[in-house]
This record gives structure tokens, C-alpha cells and sequence, in this order.
């Protein structure tokens, strides 16, 4: 990332596309917090479609200025970088919002705060470290934002890992026998999660049941691999192959 400091002596104008780009993910998830809050309004869920489409289009914009403008390979590859990763987020948040319509009607006294929270501080630093890259001279605090940043990501792991365990065993123990884990999505995956899934595993062999993980992300895949949890737990690239298995299983 040091690079930056060398291209931006050439101009500001990926400076101001990444500040842009990062505004837009921010305005996403301020509109999938107040989905959240609210799940029946459709105009913040219209809203933030709006704001999709706009680091959509900014994210266009920085490739092109990467043809245009001469850099070298390292300076695009951390433009390239974190254009990608400001691409993500709001399309994270339009997948959750989605899911927040469709569940809507069943999610009264469901309590999401927290994890509301922890989106909030993530998406607040990531906007703050974006718009430091301008006095790259203050390195400092642009450690301090990553390490605030890693702080909620670690917290938001933990918290998914419980909430994980807690609808597993609530399955568990109203005699369900046939559990996929739908991996699909994830990207990233640490050792709390890692350790959930074995754990479930453990559970389903004991009461004779079947628990199936899908999983098509090449970094999961290979973390799976590495762990050697892809030789103990029954994974598949596809949900239909993971469906078939548990039915097979089962009869």
C-alpha cells in the first residue's frame, strides 16, 4: 500500500474514486441498518439498490483510469485491491437487504443490534482509512483504523460462530437429523468457524444423523484442506450435490 504515496503525487483522481466508492458502501450499509430496524420499508431497500449501482459505476470508472493513466504493476495492483474490496461491500449489504425483505414477515422480536453495530464501526473505518490515504505521511493512523478494524472482524466471527452453534443445537434438539452448512458466500473462514463446524459434525454422528458442508470458495476450500477438516466433514461444490447426499443418507 506504500505505493500510494507515489501515485497520488500524480494527481488525485483515484483518490477521489476511492473516496467515492468508499462513501457509497457506506451509504449501503447505513441503508441495510435501517432495513434492519425497520425490515418492512421498501424505500430504504430501493435506496440502497440506487447506491449499489452507483460503486458500481465508480468502480467502472477507476478501471478505466487505470487504462488511461500510466502506473506500475504494483500501484494497480492496491488500486485494483481495494477497489475490489469497496466493491463488496455493498454488494453484501443488497444480498442481506434481500434476504431482510424475504424474512421479514417472521423476524419480529428477532434482535439484531449487534451485529447492526458491528457493520457500523466496520464500514466507519473503512471510510476513515480511505480518506487518510491522503496524507499517507500519518501512517499511524491508518494502523490504528486497520487495527480497530480487525478488532470488529474478530468480534463479528465470534459472534457468528455462536449464532451458528445456537441454531444448530436448537435443530439438534427438536430431532432434526439433516444439516447442510451453506457455505457458498463465505470468503473467509478463522478458526472459531472452523471449529462450529467440527463441532456440529460431532453432534450429528452421535444421534445418527447427516451434516453436509457446501463450499465452492477456492480460499475456504483450500483452508479446509489444509485443516484437514475436508477429509473428516462431507463437503460439496454444489447445494444440490450436499441435498442429495443427506437424502441418500437419510433413506
Amino acid at each position: 500500500m506504500f505505493s500510494f504515496q507515489q501515485l497520488f503525487s500524480k494527481g488525485d483522481r483515484f483518490q477521489e474514486l476511492l473516496e467515492a466508492a468508499a462513501q457509497e458502501s457506506h451509504e449501503s450499509v447505513r441503508l441495510v441498518i435501517e432495513m434492519i430496524k425497520s425490515p418492512r420499508n421498501t424505500q430504504n431497500f430501493d435506496d440502497l439498490v440506487i447506491a449499489r449501482r452507483k460503486e458500481k459505476k465508480i468502480s467502472e470508472q477507476i478501471s478505466t483510469e487505470l487504462v488511461k493513466t500510466f502506473v506500475t504493476g504494483l500501484e494497480r495492483e492496491d488500486i485494483e485491491a481495494l477497489a475490489r474490496g469497496l466493491y463488496r461491500i455493498p454488494k453484501a449489504a443488497e444480498k442481506l437487504a434481500e434476504r431482510l425483505v424475504i424474512a421479514s414477515p417472521h423476524m419480529d422480536g428477532v434482535d439484531f443490534s449487534k451485529q447492526a453495530d458491528m457493520m457500523a464501526k466496520a464500514t466507519d473505518a473503512v471510510h476513515e482509512m480511505i480518506k487518510q490515504l491522503r496524507n499517507m505521511k500519518e501512517i499511524e493512523k491508518i494502523k490504528l483504523l486497520n487495527d480497530r478494524l480487525q478488532y470488529v472482524e474478530g468480534e463479528a466471527d465470534m459472534t457468528t460462530a455462536v449464532k451458528f452453534n445456537e441454531s444448530f443445537f436448537s435443530a439438534a434438539r427438536s430431532g432434526i437429523r439433516r444439516v447442510i452448512a451453506d457455505l457458498t458466500e463465505v470468503s473467509f473462514i478463522d478458526t472459531t468457524m472452523l471449529n462450529a463446524l467440527v463441532v456440529g459434525h460431532r453432534r450429528m454422528v452421535r444421534d445418527h444423523g447427516t451434516f453436509a458442508v457446501v463450499c465452492r470458495g477456492p480460499r475456504v476450500s483450500r483452508v479446509l484442506e489444509i485443516t484437514g477438516l475436508g477429509q473428516i466433514l462431507d463437503v460439496f461444490g454444489t447445494r444440490e450435490d450436499a441435498l442429495a447426499h443427506v437424502r441418500q443418507s437419510s433413506g
